[in-house]
């Protein structure tokens, strides 16, 4: 510090006066008040622009280089948000909590019942609470009306009531895929049927026959009704009594419905193939229902193969058959298919009846005359279902298999005459199907390729996987 006052002395008399006024004039700057400073700090200049050099507050969402325009306005509205009443922020939120409270629909409480033996509509009403009104003015709806009055016992019913214990929906099962559901809407009951969306699903089975055709289905995994359905549909080609051998085998393509992941049932046949005794038969259902094969002929001959569901042959045909009663060489010109008495007998091709009668050797006898070709005849049935002179479809009931006439035991006697000469009904060439629509051909062949591409593929997959 000496130092400092003889180096000062040292100095001209003017270089002292101007250190002395410097050293004066920081002390001043120095003991100034800082509010007033960084209030100048915060200040915006007159012309809405920001000073260069001077710090500002700005809110986290908008770190920019540019300052939000109106940032004054926002800091005077939180400013004024803070002040508020603690009173006035609850009385806020409890208005808030009124107007949800209001917004929650009322909870229901819902009862499952089941239709017990006996029950009516009005009985299981009384049972769930409710009166005879809710019954009549339930049951003036149309679909409620014919569904509900007719409730069956192991039926479901789903009732809600509010909890004034008023009827506010009812839910009825119509089956697996509908539903009935009655609201009450503004005081009145409203119905409607809600339908969930069905899935359809293909799915692959296939079997070789070792005992039989049915135990063979049953092996594949196919329902009764998908085995005969799928006799139905390869009826005209094989015979299923007796042209089956041990070997032959069958592989088929079908629908699976589906309801939210759930099985419904079984569908309809899409594709199959059955190789008999070496030869192969295919058979593709199209858009109208109807199964051709893959190149497109139609699988429903002019003709059954055989018109009556039976267990065997009792006799075959036969030029010189030896007559199991009279004992002398007399041909036998039809077959004898041995069935339960009361079997339906049917017509094996459109036609029109010739003779319905009765005498002492055909017993109850039917001719039907197809066209100036084909002529079948049925002989010893219990009953005849038709008249002379009736026009007959394919597959229609014509009769009921019987013993009538002279016959040994029951059994159909069955004969298929060609241009007035009898032919082996089971041998005989059938008339070719009918191709499909020219019109159709082009789509069906898209469709054939498809399905059978896919039956194939799954038959190589399982083949790999044994």
């Amino acid at each position: 510090m000496g130092k400092v006052i003889t180096l000062f002395k040292l100095l001209p008399k003017l270089h002292q006066i101007l250190l002395c006024i410097l050293v004066f004039v920081t002390l001043i700057i120095v003991l100034i008040p800082s509010d007033d400073v960084q209030a100048s700090k915060q200040t915006v200049s007159s012309n809405g622009e920001y000073d260069l050099n001077t710090r500002y507050d700005v809110p986290l969402a908008f770190r920019t280089p540019t300052p939000p325009a109106g940032s004054d306005s926002i800091n005077q509205h939180n400013a004024e948000t803070r002040k508020q009443p603690l009173a006035q922020s609850s009385s806020s939120n409890q208005a808030q909590t009124e107007q949800t409270t209001v917004d929650i629909e009322p909870v229901l409480n819902e009862k499952h019942f089941q239709v017990k033996s006996g029950d009516t509509l009005a009985a299981l009403f009384s049972r769930a609470g409710l009166t005879a009104k809710d019954v009549y003015d339930v049951t003036q709806l149309p679909k409620s009306k014919k569904n509900l009055l007719k409730i069956m016992p192991g039926d479901e019913l789903v009732i809600a009531k509010n909890d004034e214990g008023q009827l506010m929906q009812l839910r009825y099962h119509l089956d697996k895929i509908s539903t009935l559901v009655v609201n009450r809407v503004d005081g009145k009951y409203q119905e409607s049927i809600s339908t969930k969306q069905v899935e359809i699903r293909s799915k692959f089975a296939n079997a070789t026959i070792e005992n039989n055709f049915w135990n063979a289905g049953v092996a594949a995994g196919l329902t009764p009704n998908q085995i005969m359905q799928l006799a139905t549909i390869y009826g005209w080609d094989i015979d299923f009594a007796l042209d089956l051998r041990k070997g032959d085998s069958f592989s088929i393509l079908f629908e699976e419905e589906y309801a939210d992941g759930e099985f419904l049932r079984n569908g309809n046949i899409l594709a199959a193939e059955f190789t008999n005794q070496g030869d192969l038969y295919t058979a593709v259902r199209y858009k109208d229902g109807n199964y051709y094969s893959a190149e497109g002929r139609s699988m429903r001959k002019a003709f059954l193969r055989s018109p009556v569901d039976f267990k065997y042959v009792s006799s075959s045909f036969n030029p010189r058959r030896l007559h199991p009663v009279t004992g002398q060489v007399r041909a036998h010109r039809g077959v004898d298919y041995v069935a339960a008495v009361g079997t339906p007998i049917k017509a094996a091709g459109k036609g029109r009846v010739i003779k319905s009668a009765y005498n002492q050797y055909n017993g109850n006898y039917v001719f039907i005359k197809h066209n100036d070709t084909y002529t079948t005849k049925y002989l010893h049935l219990k009953k005849r279902k038709v008249k002379t002179g009736a026009s007959v479809k394919q597959g229609q009931i014509i009769g009921t298999l019987g013993s009538t006439g002279r016959v040994t035991g029951a059994h159909l006697h069955y004969e298929f005459i060609v241009n007035g000469v009898h032919r082996n009904p089971r041998t005989v060439k059938l008339p070719k199907s009918q191709a499909i629509a020219k019109k159709e051909k082009a789509q069906f062949a898209i469709v054939s390729k498809k399905l059978m591409g896919e039956l194939e593929h799954n038959k190589q997959v399982q083949f790999a996987s044994h």
